[in-house]
């Protein structure tokens, strides 16, 4: 695919997906082989994975969530994204009850595209780091 369509690829996924919280953008745009490197030790790291990051703990505690994109630059099957994602802190955020503050997690990913699906990922985020603030 050239590198306009995978990005674009990427960048539904986000709006789609982690911001609108579509289950079916979600199917159509997952590989059934895929593999998330960025799980936790110990923790699932197929489509289950990305699905539960965003739908049983960003969504329910992140009201108004938003994804901003902020760069985007692709390489063969692979786009890597600087974006955050950000919302109201409105639900408990992984043990931490909601403050109502304006949150913003910062994000960098990696994502292989192959047949215009997510086949694989890797990312860093600040999500400890907002934790850690929310908690201070």
């Amino acid at each position: 695919m050239p590198t306009d369509d995978i990005k674009a690829v990427v960048r539904r996924f986000n709006i789609e997906v982690i911001q609108n919280g579509s289950a079916e953008a979600f199917a159509e745009l997952m590989a059934p082989d895929f593999l998330n490197h960025a799980a936790p030790p110990g923790r699932p790291s197929g489509p289950e994975s990305m699905w539960a990051t965003f739908e049983t703990v960003l969504r329910p505690a992140i009201s108004d969530l938003t994804v901003t994109i902020h760069d985007q630059i692709a390489e063969g099957d692979r786009v890597t994204t600087r974006k955050t994602i950000g919302g109201r802190h409105t639900g408990a955020l992984l043990g931490v009850p909601a403050t109502g503050k304006t949150i913003a997690i910062d994000v960098i990913d990696i994502v292989r595209v192959e047949n215009g699906r997510y086949r694989e990922h890797w990312g860093l985020n600040t999500l400890q780091a907002v934790l850690a603030s929310l908690r201070a």
